[in-house]
């Protein structure tokens, strides 16, 4: 058998090329995607940035943890607290202390993401004047870069400044540095502070002080801004890199399983002439098992050589387009060669096995007959597996819908969903392939001429052939069509929220962190305004004695609340919040009007609250609701306008611009408002899709063509006949591409189907959650991914023909198998 397979891998060396090619390029796509994911697990260690020179920093309260049963739990407060004014009266006794500040600046013709800091603590980076002086008066500034010289004046938010001197940028962040007393006014309060003392004294002096932490060495680095980007950054790319992964794993060996399947199931004639010349079912199964052996050793060893060349290159596209951070590199790891090589190598031989399996079992002439019509192209045990896909899909939605639907709006389900129903409805494909494709070519088969009725027949008859090369689109729309919908229809879906919740006729938002005092007053002056101002915070419930959750809330007064805002409440009216209560969604383990909830603030302060109101969990973005006094420390964010009966609109809308002129606030109607805070995925989530849809698609192209030319090439002597009856040679190119174009057609159609029904199940979920909205399929990327697919089918089919019709058809039909 050894000789009977070399043989065969050289006489049928354009099947086992295709299946070299399929197989290689998914291993590679398997390695890169182990890589970038082993690479994603560690950050490099970072050292302190704007405190590297400092002797040691304290830190007011920032954190708050909670003892369980299952160990500590924290969350970040909302609004940290500023260290307590006894122990910095403390701290001042032991040594110099600097108070640090930093706020948001917008200068004309500066960076997007200006901070401004005291000129004290620039020493701290240190940085080092290069050209100018230090600040001296309130309007004076000293500036990183040179996107302004000194001697330059500046408009900004807090009023015209002079630039009086330019420092070097360290990289980390685009500063403007004011005397210390205008710091203080800019930004009051102060949430640590640098002390010049001995670390020992300082943290004796602070001992008690609830919260307070004492910073040393590389712990400085987290009183700078973001200290915890690099732990974000790493949580931001194992998702993308995990949901990359798994959609390009679940392409890759549904793809090269096709492929080999396609492949030994082409060679049916074959494994007859070899049963009647005596070879038993056992020996086809071994020789086939060997050739899909050399095959997989070989296609997977270049596969994982791929992956190492295209790792380093998804790493320096993921840093470009920032989806990654500036240290992100691809490490020295050897798991993800090994996971490639081996998953590889056994797709390749499950593939083989099970096509094999009934090939093995037929009897010789029983073989020859079924090798040119597909009378029985499914096994029992194919249907039965597919179905049992099926219901298993069916069941698991329906269960989903009932207990849990909101979980169908998460992303690990809306992403692992579509690959059920792929499986499901591939394994499936040939029952589904005759008469869709007798469906297609209806219209074509009754016009004058015998080119329908030919794609027709052809493709009805050879149904595993036209499964196998429809998989590959199948895959192709059903991916696009069911991530990018699904992400387009949440979207969507929490538009709606926000149009149907907001009743306000104007939202006026800041430049910068908040709105001060003197400007509210202005925004509550202006004649016809009913003015709502909220803030943004957050409040935290320990549920089940074991889980510390976050939730978001915003802080308003009732009154201006129920009259600029249409909560979607369940429960309980809006009048009655107070400051000894709060509105909740259904989402909280308690959620009945009139019971207590022990809640953390978000300075961390403990406080019992009564539920007032319970709102209905929508997509998941409905917060909570407390008055200002529940959130202190936190700035007004947001104004809401209602214009009072008889108010003309034009006036005051030029009130209200008026009134935030000077803190350079912006002034916009609902209509616009709800535009600019359009819902919509993360840039991360968006561009993770693309890449895996991308990787994904290119692959699946890849493999269209291969199976289409693996599919045209073995019907040589099927095109010969045709010619030898009178066909002439644009006859057959137009006959092999109109079958082309309808299988590709029949792939779109089953890709579709598992798009659809994945967003009705998600539409259904919404619908459950009290969300009414659309369903909203990306109709131009599936026109272009079908468009696409149907090109690389024409062309690849007819590539082969053109070279066959080279040749004679007496010589063609002529040939060997």
């Amino acid at each position: 058998m050894l000789s009977i397979t070399l043989h065969t891998l050289r006489t049928r060396w354009v099947t086992f090329v295709g299946s070299f090619v399929a197989l290689s390029l998914g291993v590679a796509l398997i390695a890169v995607m182990g890589l970038a994911l082993a690479s994603s697990l560690d950050a490099p260690d970072r050292g302190p940035e704007r405190f590297a020179a400092a002797p040691v920093v304290v830190k007011g309260q920032d954190t708050l943890e909670m003892p369980t049963s299952i160990g500590d739990r924290a969350q970040k407060l909302a609004q940290p607290r500023a260290v307590p004014g006894d122990a910095v009266a403390k701290l001042r006794g032991l040594g110099t202390v600097v108070e640090d500040r930093s706020f948001a600046v917008r200068a004309e013709g500066g960076p997007d993401d200006l901070v401004g800091h005291p000129w004290s603590t620039a020493a701290f980076a240190p940085y080092e004047l290069d050209a100018g002086r230090a600040p001296e008066a309130a309007d004076e500034v000293v500036v990183i870069g040179d996107w302004a010289r000194p001697g330059t004046r500046v408009r900004t938010d807090g009023g015209t400044v002079r630039v009086v001197g330019t420092v070097a940028g360290l990289g980390f962040e685009n500063a403007v540095f004011y005397t210390d007393a205008r710091a203080a006014e800019l930004s009051p309060r102060s949430l640590q502070l640098v002390v010049d003392a001995d670390a020992t004294a300082v943290r004796e002096a602070v001992r008690g002080s609830g919260g307070v932490q004492v910073l040393t060495g590389d712990a400085r680095r987290y009183a700078d801004a973001d200290p915890d980007r690099d732990s974000e950054a790493l949580t931001a790319m194992n998702a993308m890199f995990g949901t990359a992964g798994g959609v390009t794993g679940f392409v890759s060996v549904f793809v090269v399983a096709s492929t080999f399947a396609f492949a030994v199931a082409q060679r049916r004639r074959e494994f007859g002439l070899l049963r009647t010349a005596g070879a038993t079912p056992g020996q086809i199964r071994r020789m086939v098992v060997h050739e899909a052996l050399v095959v997989g050793v070989l296609a997977s060893a270049a596969g994982c050589v791929l992956g190492f060349y295209g790792a380093p290159k998804l790493a320096e596209w993921a840093v470009g387009e920032s989806l990654a951070p500036r240290w992100f590199i691809i490490g020295d790891y050897i798991w993800p060669y090994h996971m490639a090589f081996w998953t590889g190598l056994s797709v390749a031989l499950c593939g083989v096995l099970a096509a094999s399996w009934r090939a093995g079992r037929t009897g010789p002439t029983e073989a020859l007959r079924e090798a040119s019509v597909d009378t029985r192209p499914m096994t029992w045990g194919r249907r039965l597996f597919g179905a049992a896909l099926l219901v298993t899909a069916a069941v698991t939605l329906t269960l989903a819908l009932v207990t849990n639907p909101g979980d169908l709006l998460q992303r690990k389900t809306y992403v692992s969903r579509p690959m059920l129903l792929i499986t499901a409805v591939a394994l499936l494909a040939p029952v589904l392939v005759r008469p869709l494709a007798r469906l297609i070519t209806w219209l074509p088969a009754q016009l004058p001429g015998a080119g329908g009725m030919l794609v027709r027949e052809s493709a009805a008859t050879g149904v595993r052939r036209t499964a196998a090369v429809a998989a590959p689109v199948l895959v192709t729309v059903a991916l696009a069509g069911s991530l990018l919908g699904a992400t387009a229809t949440l979207d969507e879906a929490k538009a709606t929220e926000v149009r149907d919740r907001t009743a306000a006729d104007f939202v006026v938002t800041p430049a910068g962190n908040g709105f001060a005092e003197a400007t509210l007053r202005r925004l509550r002056a202006v004649p016809g305004a009913e003015v709502s101002a909220s803030s943004s915070s957050a409040v935290y419930v320990l549920e089940d004695g074991v889980a510390l959750i976050r939730s978001d809330a915003r802080a308003v007064e009732p009154e201006p609340l129920a009259a600029t805002t249409r909560l979607p409440l369940a429960a309980g009216k809006v009048a009655d919040l107070d400051d000894d209560s709060i509105i909740v969604n259904e989402e909280w383990e308690k959620h009945t009007v009139g019971e207590r909830v022990d809640v953390w603030l978000g300075d961390g302060t403990r406080k019992s609250l009564e539920i007032a109101a319970v709102m209905t969990i929508g997509t998941g973005n409905n917060g909570v609701y407390v008055t200002p006094r529940n959130a202190p420390g936190a700035p007004v964010d947001r104004v809401d306008v209602h214009l009072a009966d008889g108010a003309d609109t034009v006036a005051v809308a030029a009130g209200l611009r008026q009134a935030v002129r000077a803190a350079g606030g912006e002034v916009l109607t609902r209509d616009a408002w709800v535009r600019a805070t359009y819902p919509e995925s993360s840039r991360t989530t968006r561009t993770g899709f693309f890449l895996v849809l991308g990787i994904a698609l290119l692959y699946t192209g890849v493999s269209l063509a291969n199976t289409m030319v693996m599919a045209t090439s073995d019907r040589v002597r099927e095109l010969a006949v045709l010619r030898l009856a009178g066909a002439t040679g644009w006859q057959v190119l137009r006959w092999v591409g109109a079958e082309a174009l309808m299988t590709v057609m029949v792939g779109g159609l089953l890709g579709a189907l598992v798009a659809g029904l994945n967003l009705v199940g998600m539409w259904s979920a919404l619908a459950l959650l009290s969300v009414r909205t659309s369903i909203e399929l990306p109709w131009a990327t599936l026109a272009a991914a079908l468009g696409a697919c149907a090109v690389l089918a024409v062309i690849s089919a007819i590539v082969p023909v053109c070279l066959f019709l080279r040749r004679g058809a007496v010589e063609a039909a002529g040939v060997r198998e």
